[in-house]
């Protein structure tokens, strides 16, 4: 991603702007603040964000091919459907709290020390992502896809309906609490009462 050529937009705040009639204009946002912002289905293909905050916005569907998301922070947003696959992996960094992301897709992706709080992430693709460290405090995983999934070091404690296979993922010293075994028990066909 070249951002020698870009427009550079600095410690601005938006509020209450739909990006999904009038695009962002192309370029480098640092430090800026999107609040109640609607960004469903908005193609922000080639925008860079550099530590940027999201709050209370609707990110569902948004095209973010080659998108660079380093050091974002999404709070109490709407991210259905947002394929983070698409992203540059350059720095690629970010958190989310409060989020709905129900079938968002972060496969591929080397995600370390990501963290989820109270995010409803059902039916999230992990597939082949590296989530080593990550922490998914209070998260809704049901029916999210972990396929050669690395947890290791996870903290899963408090995240429930998830169904994680222990031989097709690496789970070594991730954390589980006592209540969410039966999730890694799913692929067994044991039943537990």
């Amino acid at each position: 991603m070249n951002t020698t050529d870009r427009n550079l937009t600095e410690n601005r705040v938006f509020d209450s702007v739909s990006f999904r009639d009038c695009p962002l204009d192309k370029g480098t946002y640092e430090e800026c603040s999107f609040r109640r912002c609607n960004f469903n289905t908005a193609d922000l293909s080639g925008i860079l964000f550099r530590n940027c905050r999201f709050e209370n916005c609707d990110l569902s569907l948004a095209v973010l091919r080659d998108t660079g998301l380093q050091d974002i922070h999404f709070s109490c947003c709407k991210l259905l459907g947002t394929v983070f696959s698409d992203c540059s992996k350059f720095l690629l960094a970010f958190g989310f709290e409060n989020c709905m992301m129900k079938f968002s897709s972060f496969r591929k992706l080397k995600l370390r020390k990501t963290v989820f709080q109270k995010c409803d992430l059902r039916e999230a693709d992990f597939t082949e992502t590296d989530l080593s460290g990550s922490s998914f405090a209070e998260c809704d995983l049901l029916l999210a896809l972990f396929h050669h999934t690395n947890l290791e070091n996870a903290d899963l404690r408090s995240a429930f309906n998830y169904s994680i296979n222990p031989g097709d993922n690496r789970l070594r010293k991730a954390k589980f609490s006592m209540n969410g075994l039966g999730g890694l028990l799913d692929c067994y066909g044991i039943e537990i009462e």
